[in-house]
């Protein structure tokens, strides 16, 4: 029997050459695709499977926040016999740790060749885990052995309030005019939370909140 798999992810192209890829292989059937989040959640809700192979980071309808962890963790909560395979470009080592703490059974950088990609699901599908091995080394470079590096760093309030409003939009200016705060201030607030948060420039800053359910 084929194992089913279900595909996420908001990039067409790479809908596509998994589908492709995973299709070539005759041992795999994919029965379902979904471009986010909350199409994920619809295609499970109608289509049996045995794993689901998803991004970590898509786009979902406005003011929804369902991706990253908070997308993982709903997987793991409503489709417990699934098997999760998470294919990411994120280089963050404590969004990887979080995620595989999650009990993913396989997490895959987007960048690894798609041989690689296959044995992960494969291996999926027989219930053994899998971590590709330039996320293993990244996780070793940051030094892995710490007990509380999957934790997520906690931020002032003031700092939170800060790293709320830019993610949605505001620029440090008017954060400053709308929290009643000089600009200096509001800025190294923003600083002091990137350092906590382990990101040093917005996309990732983007990336990690997204991906921990922060927003």
């Amino acid at each position: 029997m084929k194992l089913r798999v279900v595909l996420a992810d908001d990039h067409p192209f790479v809908l596509l050459g998994v589908r492709s890829a995973l299709e070539a292989a005759g041992d795999i059937q994919v029965v379902g695709e979904a471009s986010g989040p909350r199409a994920l959640f619809t295609t499970l809700e109608k289509v049996s499977c045995d794993i689901v192979l998803t991004d970590l980071t898509m786009p979902g309808e406005p003011g929804a926040s369902e991706d990253g962890l908070t997308l993982v963790r709903r997987l793991r909560r409503d489709w417990p016999q699934l098997r999760i395979v998470v294919l990411t470009s994120i280089a963050n080592a404590a969004i990887l740790r979080a995620v595989m703490n999650t009990g993913v059974t396989a997490l895959i950088r987007k960048s690894e060749p798609m041989d690689e990609l296959m044995s992960a699901v494969r291996g999926a599908g027989n219930g053994l885990r899998y971590v590709s091995r330039a996320i293993l080394e990244e996780l070793a470079a940051a030094g892995t052995e710490r007990a509380d590096s999957t934790r997520v760093p906690r931020l002032s309030p003031r700092e939170s309030e800060v790293i709320r409003q830019f993610v949605h939009g505001r620029t440090i200016t008017e954060i400053a005019r709308t929290l009643g705060r000089d600009v200096r201030t509001v800025s190294r607030q923003k600083r002091d939370a990137m350092a906590k948060l382990g990101v040093s420039n917005d996309a990732g800053l983007f990336a990690f909140v997204r991906a921990n359910g922060m927003l």
